[in-house]
């Protein structure tokens, strides 16, 4: 197989002679420096990407993906039941909750916190998927008229109360008594405690039996609205909008990007932050080929000049050099893009063995939430990776090409 005449030269000169080995070691630095910039990009991302799916599933698991809430802010759904049963044909739609909230304050043993109360039925939790996020007690237990309720992890703590203790509920809407205007209270007993592993539900949400919700919170018919469950919880922009243009006004329905979507976006400008800052390593790399390529052509003007006078054309000593450069920042990116697949692929794994082996944990149960490194490999990130990395290499060889071909045979072969 035979290599075009410019390809050849330029494999040729990433061969220094024996006296400047100095441009090979400067080449290999730049292929390593290529490598490691694509695979610390390629793994970063990698991890970022598995914290965000680890965060959306935590938060899609006490979430609807599609809330259907009173088209007046504070209202009711009063004829729930058959708006729930129009729902169910919807062809998305997978499970429906009824759901009673609230504002309340919780008391136990002289600690108060503020809660969001969430009164649900247990025998309709599929839309909710609090089930298996329970840690103690079952949420069955929830039984109507028992006034049970279900905390938080980390509520459970800052009150330190445990199941079978009995916790104060106060609402904030005040009743009128003979001994004047007082908060409405009531007592509650400690069902069970769930783990969501976020700070928003686990140290804030509290969840009580809907018809408890109902009473405490005087809304003997209505609903303060309906969670749908959807077959794609990336539907969920598109099923709301069906929703919302059908319902005339008599309801609103509420996709769960558009509750979260500060967080999320918050998510994808760190990503992008450090996609950019992590890029700076391959441009490091990169000023190394430009450094290269120079030291080459001011080592090889000889052999340039003798080339121009057998006829090669100016076009040509610039794919010399460019040929060059490409070959430095292809060979690089392949080693670190396959480097960073395998890696990010098998981080979780890694980890794990380091930290056996090490007798360390990165993330400590005890204290974080995930007490694992994630990782989701994305290839359209891979993408943009090596097509960043390529653009930069090639870049980087167009100033030394063009430095090459402006050599003068006559001045370059005066003094040889």
């Amino acid at each position: 197989m035979h290599l075009p005449l410019t390809l050849r030269i330029g494999l040729r000169y990433l061969r220094a002679r024996r006296r400047n080995r100095f441009i090979s070691f400067i080449s290999l630095s730049s292929l390593l420096g290529v490598t490691l910039g694509i695979m610390a990009l390629i793994v970063i991302l990698s991890v970022m990407n598995g914290f965000e799916r680890e965060l959306r599933g935590r938060i899609l698991g006490m979430t609807a993906h599609v809330w259907v809430r009173p088209a007046a802010e504070g209202g009711t759904l009063a004829d729930w039941k058959s708006l729930e049963e129009r729902l169910q044909r919807q062809p998305r739609v997978r499970a429906i909750a009824p759901e009673v909230e609230g504002e309340a304050m919780i008391v136990h043993a002289g600690y108060v916190n503020g809660v969001r109360l969430r009164g649900i039925l247990p025998a309709q939790s599929q839309a909710l998927s609090l089930a298996d996020k329970m840690v103690e007690g079952r949420l069955q237990d929830l039984a109507p008229g028992q006034f049970a309720i279900v905390l938080g992890g980390g509520l459970a703590r800052a009150l330190r109360a445990g199941v079978g203790d009995k916790v104060t509920v106060i609402s904030p809407q005040p009743v009128a008594t003979p001994a004047g205007v007082l908060p409405r209270s009531k007592r509650f007993t400690v069902a069970g405690v769930f783990e969501v592993g976020t700070q928003e539900y686990d140290t804030a949400t509290a969840v009580v039996h809907m018809q408890d919700a109902a009473r405490f919170f005087r809304l003997p018919d209505g609903v303060s609205g309906l969670r749908l469950k959807l077959d794609d919880a990336f539907a969920a922009p598109e099923v709301a909008a069906a929703l919302n243009a059908a319902a005339g006004g008599r309801y609103r329905a509420v996709p769960w990007t558009e509750e979260h979507v500060s967080f999320f976006h918050a998510l994808k400008t760190e990503k992008v932050m450090m996609f950019v800052i992590l890029s700076l390593i391959v441009a490091v790399a990169v000023f190394n080929i430009v450094a290269t390529l120079v030291m080459v052509v001011i080592d090889k003007q000889a052999d340039i000049a003798i080339l121009r006078t057998l006829g090669l054309r100016t076009r040509q000593v610039m794919q010399i050099f460019i040929a060059q450069g490409i070959v430095i920042g292809a060979s690089g990116m392949l080693l670190g893009g396959a480097a960073g697949v395998v890696l990010a692929l098998h981080l979780p794994a890694i980890m794990r063995l380091l930290e056996q082996s090490l007798h360390f944990k990165v993330f400590d149960p005890t204290v974080y939430y995930i007490s694992d490194i994630p990782s989701d490999l994305r290839w359209p990130d891979v993408g943009v990776v090596l097509a960043v990395g390529g653009a930069l290499c090639l870049l980087a060889t167009l100033y030394p090409a063009w430095r090459a071909a402006r050599t003068q045979p006559a001045e370059a072969l005066r003094y040889e």
